[in-house]
């Protein structure tokens, strides 16, 4: 099965900004990948995994 995935960026970021990676949710995986190169490479992440990433990432903001 195929899903069309959405994606979408943080709202912390700005859309002038170089920097930027967006996401996209599935019940199987969190997808990642360059905003300024939809077309490229993606990273797939198990759910559980881009969770503790955020978790990380909250914890040394």
């Amino acid at each position: 099965m195929t899903h069309t995935l959405t994606w979408f960026k943080s709202s912390y970021s700005s859309n002038d900004g170089p920097d930027c990676v967006e996401v996209a949710l599935t019940p199987v995986a969190i997808y990642i990948r360059d905003s300024k190169n939809r077309e490229g490479a993606r990273l797939a992440v198990p759910a559980a995994t881009w969770t503790e990433f955020l978790h990380f990432a909250a914890r040394s903001a």
